[in-house]
């Protein structure tokens, strides 16, 4: 009867109104919390996904210049997009790994209090944009970090950067420098740098301008990005891969290896501005630097995981040396 007398307009309004009851008495039942959570979670998740689709189109596009990276990997790595990008838009791809460790845990399995704590380890890749290779393996080492298990006596917590200078590994031809011209390995913070930086450019390299420093310490984003991710991260250990010398190199405190793979130790010096110099005298945190033998050729998956197993055992013999139960 009530329903032959209204007509359709009203019936409508009056069902909507209904509803909008009903969803007002359910947000008083259940809270504010209770309502606003699963939008906050859509919301957060939907970021999360846009971060990884965003960072692996970008390893996607770089595909064509990585020596023996095909693009499953890039798909399966778990990368992300950092939250700055290189000066002409690239974007710093990143990704953690976390690698368990065989000391101090008790029964139920949980570390022990003060003795399985992290070892945190920052590996850095194609700082300068020419070093293609040097992207490829810390590409391929992320992998072995997320899949293999290995396992130290402390659990470890890798944090990568496998590609610092997208601009320069996508110009024609590659280029050391990233797109303001300035060389990354040159722009940190190392004491005197205003008056050494420049000095050491102009004397020593003859103003050679591959190796510029640039106008200021930390002027680049990407460089400055680096050394938020040192600060934040406060990393153990630093591994920088470069090439084409096909030594290893080391900076800072902890008795370094002598060999990883076919690399034997082959210290070469500091330079004003350099991660080792910043990272390794001054921070005292120990920059192992890698020079991969050519910078084109990405080195075999053998080699590339002897390499990896050597930096692990000598992770495990000196590196735990003298870190606090805090650390």
């Amino acid at each position: 009867m009530c329903s032959s007398a209204l007509p359709v307009s009203s019936v409508l309004r009056w069902l909507l109104v209904a509803c909008g009851a009903l969803v007002l008495a359910h947000t008083a039942h259940a809270g504010p919390a209770a309502v606003a959570a699963p939008a906050t979670s859509t919301a957060s998740a939907a970021g999360l996904s846009a971060g990884a689709d965003v960072a692996q189109r970008g390893c996607l596009a770089l595909l064509p210049r990585l020596p023996r990276v095909a693009a499953a990997l890039c798909r399966t790595l778990g990368l992300t997009a950092a939250p700055v990008r290189s000066v002409q838009g690239g974007v710093l791809l990143q990704a953690d790994a976390h690698t368990a460790g065989t000391e101090g845990e008790a029964r139920g399995g949980a570390p022990e209090r003060g003795r399985g704590a992290a070892l945190r380890v920052l590996v850095v890749g194609a700082i300068h944009g020419d070093e293609l290779s040097s992207a490829s393996v810390a590409l391929h080492w992320l992998h072995l970090a997320a899949r293999e298990g290995v396992q130290l006596a402390r659990p470890v917590h890798w944090r990568f950067l496998p590609v610092l200078n997208p601009d320069g590994l996508v110009a024609t031809p590659p280029r050391r420098t990233n797109a303001h011209g300035v060389d990354l390995n040159r722009n940190f913070p190392t004491p005197g740098w205003a008056r050494e930086a420049p000095r050491y450019w102009e004397q020593r390299t003859r103003r050679d301008p591959r190796r510029w420093p640039g106008p200021a310490p930390l002027s680049e984003p990407e460089s400055h990005y680096l050394h938020e991710q040192m600060e934040q991260f406060r990393p153990h250990l630093i591994v920088s891969i470069h090439a084409p010398y096909g030594v290893l190199d080391f900076d800072g405190p902890s008795v370094p290896p002598s060999r990883l793979g076919r690399l034997y130790l082959d210290q070469v010096g500091i330079y004003p501005g350099s991660l080792g110099n910043y990272g390794g005298v001054h921070k005292r945190v120990p920059v192992v630097t890698i020079e991969l033998p050519n910078a084109l050729r990405t080195p075999l998956d053998a080699e590339m995981r002897q390499m990896w197993l050597d930096l692990l055992r000598w992770m495990g013999e000196r590196l735990t040396q003298g870190l606090g139960e805090s650390s």
